[in-house]
């Protein structure tokens, strides 16, 4: 990423993505940002970020998913939303063919994990 970031055009790219993940953004979007062909673009996103830029997204947004999931506290609907999904069952698919499980086994085993770090309480005479 901080490659993407040296180079001007990609970084403010970069920046709307960070911004604005819940953003309905395609190949073209990204390149007229960047004022580029979307051909340009791509393969200068792909060359400096390793990746193409929806594969960038999608893996951005279930970063963040997994962070939010982690933390817990928001209906799947509402993360859904936020990650920039048409639907629940369109952001559990996709999280489930990312992370390999349903996010809803994502935070159970997020807080079993989480909770078999915390240390046991002593009692001190």
């Amino acid at each position: 990423m901080l490659a993407g970031l040296r180079d001007p055009a990609l970084a403010g790219v970069l920046r709307a993505l960070h911004s604005d993940v819940r953003a309905g953004w395609t190949v073209a979007d990204l390149a007229k940002l960047a004022g580029m062909s979307r051909s340009a673009f791509a393969a200068r996103f792909s060359e400096t970020l390793g990746c193409a830029p929806m594969e960038y997204l999608s893996r951005w947004r279930m970063t963040l998913a997994q962070d939010a999931l982690s933390r817990g506290g928001k209906s799947l609907d509402r993360l859904a939303e936020e990650m920039g999904y048409e639907s629940a069952s369109a952001f559990s698919t996709a999280f489930r063919r990312r992370v390999g499980c349903s996010p809803g086994t994502f935070a159970r085993l997020r807080r079993d994990r989480d909770h078999l770090r915390q240390p046991e309480a002593s009692i001190e005479d």
